[in-house]
């Protein structure tokens, strides 16, 4: 193999032709990707392919390949030395399709031009089984938030059917969850000392496949626990149910145990995920050489909205311990935070400002919860015994360092930088978070912060997410009682009005989730009526693979409590929940006309 420079800067190689130029005689792994290639640390593909050029090999991707035709897009670069990469994108793909109601949609915003109809459904299990009918002794290693969520038996939306493994599903001879850095440098690393693939059944963060009676590989670091078996799952909502629960309670913890599911003839072992990364590791995956644009072919394609979206945002950290139930962001990106550091961020942001179009507003200084930055346990100890869902519901732990002081500081030095006019806060701020009411570790700094937030980096509306009103759906949801909104919007009218500011609070909200009904939709409609405020960002829940929401939408029941909890499966039911957001564009209002009806509890 001959080794590529580690801080090159040139995009990672798409054609025969690039690779040719750079003199490479095989690629030692290709990726291919559900969307178009863009060479950006926020667009997955890229950084695993940077990740593995970091490591001193060669890595070229192939972005939504065409597999309607002769499948010349799977052969056009061979096979590689090592393994393919196969990714749905950055989106489950048929979330990217589809609408809650299960319609297709009509654009694609990782697409040039916002196309829709470049990849196809469950592409993660589409383009492996052509790479194994091609190439059926390379092997093929799945990763992304399509393959991450369907690591095990999940229940699918789109099939209103309960599948195996997208391990087994698709062939694949390995997956890789969660972020994939670190499972990724050591796979790479073990392949090029000769390790022969089969041998790679002990690698944290990955799933592999084994007979369903041959022994658990050897590792005696790991608890070992015995699910649920595919096929009783299947039959038995409380078996399926019974698995949520577990894999849940080991997805939320630093030492997890090792998940054995019998599936077929097969067992699926999902090994525990590495500790969180450092502030070092992440650093590395974001000083990487990315070139922070779309590759060349798509020039005078159309621009790629998701790409648009983020090109001038920052993100500052990752993981999310809010433990919402209807997110996977802490099944996928771990529930601690991984925060990188003012150094790093503040390259990054010297990068952007290289950029040809920018304009000195950032549109985003955030991550997957704003404001959870420097966030985590006092004592670590007890974060690495414990398992909750979420450090914040249904109280916020005593262990947790709420201060937001070292963000604010963050926020005004980014502000005060050459070039930058303003940067604004486009993720979401957990607003619970700011107050003694939920949080009494609440103060002076986060007083300022709320300050600072509102006077120097909102961009006109400040978005948050109370998501329902009422308090038996918010809990099922496992967020903070609808009262603190009042306070935050209280909060923000009396900061706008002392600087002068004509700046408008936004509510996100969802309608339908488990234990909503048409008698709690009617009384949400009552209570934002009240407060003046007629709703724009809104959305019909849609179920989602192994989360507990879809895990409750699935089996009619809390799985951890086994009580019944009402759920909206009609189409017209949710399409009338969802009107009631949208009360002030109607004489007559659903609700006052609307049959009561309890919900399940």
């Amino acid at each position: 193999m001959k080794n590529i420079t580690k801080r090159g800067t040139f995009f990672l190689p798409v054609t025969k032709k690039e690779i040719e130029d750079l003199e490479w005689d095989q690629p030692d792994v290709i990726i291919f990707s559900g969307d178009a290639y863009v060479d950006h640390p926020s667009f997955g593909p890229a950084v695993i392919g940077r990740v593995i050029q970091d490591e001193g090999f060669r890595v070229a991707i192939v972005p939504q390949p065409n597999w309607k035709d002769d499948l010349r897009d799977f052969r056009k670069l061979g096979a590689p030395k090592y393994f393919f990469g196969v990714t749905a994108g950055n989106m489950d793909s048929m979330v990217n399709h589809y609408t809650a109601a299960r319609r297709l949609r009509s654009d694609d915003a990782y697409t040039p031009g916002g196309k829709a109809g470049f990849r196809p459904d469950y592409a993660s299990i589409v383009y492996t089984r052509i790479l194994k009918k091609l190439y059926p002794e390379i092997p093929v290693v799945l990763g992304g938030i399509e393959a991450s969520m369907r690591r095990l038996t999940h229940y699918d939306y789109w099939k209103d059917k309960v599948e195996p493994s997208i391990l087994l599903s698709s062939g694949a001879d390995m997956l890789v969850y969660g972020m994939g850095e670190q499972p990724v440098r050591d796979l790479i690393r073990l392949i090029a000392k000769g390790v022969p693939f089969k041998s790679l059944n002990t690698i944290p963060q990955t799933v592999i496949a084994i007979n369903r009676n041959d022994s658990l590989p050897v590792n005696g670091k790991w608890k070992d626990i015995i699910l649920g078996s595919h096929e009783e799952c299947v039959a038995d909502k409380k078996i399926f149910a019974s698995n949520f629960v577990i894999f849940e309670k080991e997805s939320n913890r630093m030492e997890a145990a090792r998940l054995a599911e019998p599936s077929g003839d097969k067992m699926v072992i999902v090994n525990p995920p590495y500790l969180p990364m450092s502030t070092e590791e992440a650093d590395r995956t974001h000083d990487l050489p990315y070139m922070y644009m779309p590759h060349p072919k798509y020039r005078n394609k159309g621009s790629i909205p998701a790409y648009e979206m983020i090109k001038f945002s920052v993100n500052i950290h990752r993981g999310c311990f809010g433990g919402c139930s209807f997110c996977a962001i802490a099944a996928h990106q771990g529930k601690q935070i991984v925060r990188r550091s003012e150094k790093s961020i503040l390259a990054e942001i010297e990068k952007i400002r290289s950029l040809p179009d920018f304009k000195g507003y950032l549109s985003d200084l955030g991550g997957p919860s704003a404001n959870m930055y420097s966030m985590k346990g006092i004592d670590s100890e007890l974060c690495i015994k414990c398992s909750r869902p979420s450090c914040i519901w249904p109280a916020v732990c005593k262990n947790l360092d709420t201060g937001h002081g070292e963000l604010t500081e963050l926020y005004k030095k980014v502000n005060r930088l050459p070039g930058i006019k303003k940067a604004f806060i486009g993720s979401g701020v957990r607003y619970d978070l700011l107050f003694p009411e939920w949080n009494s570790r609440a103060g002076k700094a986060e007083k300022e912060y709320l300050a600072e937030l509102i006077k120097n980096h909102v961009s006109g509306r400040l978005k948050v997410a109370p998501e329902h009103t009422s308090p038996y759906v918010v809990n099922l949801m496992r967020k903070s009682p609808f009262i603190l909104f009042r306070k935050l919007k209280e909060q923000f009218e009396k900061i706008t009005a002392r600087e002068g500011l004509k700046y408008e609070i936004i509510p996100y909200f969802i309608s339908s989730h488990p234990g909503s009904s048409e008698e709690t939709m009617s009384e949400l409609a009552r209570e934002v009526r009240s407060l003046g405020i007629k709703p724009e960002q809104v959305q019909d829940f849609t179920p989602t693979p192994m989360t507990l929401s879809t895990t409750m939408y699935y089996c009619g029941f809390d799985p951890y409590t086994g009580k019944k909890v009402y759920v909206a499966r009609d189409v017209d039911e949710k399409r009338r929940q969802k009107d009631y957001f949208f009360w002030y564009r109607s004489r007559n209002s659903r609700e006052n006309t609307v049959k009561k009806r309890k919900p399940g509890r």
